[in-house]
């Protein structure tokens, strides 16, 4: 398996997540250009963040799917000075999104850091918004977690394998995740798993394993809603500190003003 080696014995992660790129960097998602979005959240990473070990990208990239959008992902997140590991989410184009990442590590599945093994799920369905994972995928977390030899474990997925209390965004999240719990409840050393998706911020436990949600680079969904609607907090991302004893502190930061309007009568998006 691919090894990272870590700055301390504490890993340092930042999560950043549905930053919906497009190959115009202007491009507005409800009135937000989501370029210039993700460049203040990396801002923000920088200010707050020091020894970062590992930038990982939770889907929904690309809104458009290009290949320039990508390209240009990476080049946003270039002034966190990490690796950078990524997974496609429902509105990621997956083969051109693996085509870009020709020659470099960032697609990789699994990688070893320390005493942890970090485990990335593509849990996208191609032209559908609900997300599946495939018997490659099952059969890949099962490996991975065999395998382990003792490792603290954390697996990230683009789609929630847990209700939200959300009508319309539960009708789009994880379709299998049953199959996923049954493979996961038989591995103690999974200790987090970490998602996407659903623009807002989750923290809770499942049978002892952290369950843990996080807001967009871009527009945020309102918690609770029974359709769509959008939220009025910022965007932000999430740091994560994963112990040697197999702790995980945690917490999500977000970006304190915004310099354009979000439309906030928008049905859809």
């Amino acid at each position: 398996m691919p090894a990272l080696e870590p700055k301390n014995n504490i890993l340092n992660l930042v999560q950043i997540t549905d930053s919906h790129l497009f190959a115009d960097p202007a491009g507005t998602l409800l009135g937000l250009p989501t370029s210039d979005s993700l460049k203040s959240v990396v801002d923000l990473v920088v200010q707050e963040q020091q020894g970062v070990d590992l930038v990982l990208a939770t889907g929904d990239i690309a809104q458009d799917g290009s290949a320039v959008s990508y390209r240009r992902f990476v080049e946003l997140v270039d002034p966190i000075r990490a690796p950078l590991r990524w997974l496609p989410g429902n509105h990621d184009e997956a083969r051109v999104q693996t085509a870009v990442a020709t020659g470099k590590d960032w697609s990789q599945p699994v990688v070893d850091m320390a005493g942890w093994r970090l485990v990335l799920l593509n849990s996208a369905v191609h032209d559908a918004v609900h997300g599946y994972l495939e018997q490659d995928q099952l059969d890949l977390l099962e490996a991975a977690l065999t395998t382990a030899a003792g490792r603290h474990v954390m697996i990230s997925l683009h789609h929630h394998p847990v209700p939200v209390g959300s009508n319309w965004l539960d009708h789009i999240g994880l379709r299998n995740a049953d199959e996923f719990f049954a493979i996961v409840d038989r591995y103690a050393t999974v200790r987090c798993v970490l998602w996407g998706h659903i623009h807002q911020e989750v923290d809770r436990l499942r049978n002892g394993v952290r369950l843990l949600a996080t807001p967009s680079t871009c527009i945020q969904f309102a918690p609770g809603s029974k359709n769509f609607s959008l939220d009025r907090r910022l965007p932000g991302y999430r740091w994560l500190r994963l112990h040697p004893d197999g702790r995980v502190d945690t917490a999500v930061s977000r970006l304190q003003w915004l310099d354009h309007e979000i439309d906030y009568s928008g049905t859809g998006y």
